[in-house]
């Protein structure tokens, strides 16, 4: 038997403020958990976006109540948000009004949109219809 859904995924900063500006505030992703220096986690849908200061989780957390493996990564990683067509046109229009420039849009083969912007850390993050995906 194969999983069959993501619960949770996680991207890098080490920015925590900035990213939950662009997450939180921005994108309107509610809040579920914060610890100062070490992360900020959102609520998406039935999943959890978790943000991490890689710094912090190379390190044992020593307040730690669970036995979390260590983890951490450097450089840009992906994302990509489910939304309609006209959901990506709301985000564009988003981004265009916040100064955020799209990095790329189109649509792929299947006829599926998409649309790429950076988020303060230079994380790709995108917006593709689900589509994308489907057989």
């Amino acid at each position: 038997m194969a999983p069959q859904a993501i619960l949770e995924t996680a991207i890098y900063t080490d920015d925590l403020a900035a990213a939950e500006a662009f997450y939180g505030g921005l994108l309107g992703l509610q809040v579920v958990l914060r610890q100062p220096g070490r992360h900020v986690f959102f609520r998406v849908g039935a999943g959890i976006l978790l943000v991490f200061d890689p710094a912090a989780t190379k390190q044992p957390d020593p307040a730690a109540r669970f036995p979390v493996p260590t983890h951490g990564a450097r450089g840009p990683g992906h994302l990509c948000f489910a939304a309609t067509r006209a959901e990506i046109d709301h985000w564009r229009d988003r981004f265009a009004a916040a100064g955020i420039p799209v990095e790329a849009e189109f649509d792929w083969p299947n006829g599926a949109r998409s649309l790429y912007v950076r988020d303060p850390a230079g994380n790709s993050v995108e917006f593709a219809e689900p589509a994308l995906w489907q057989d």
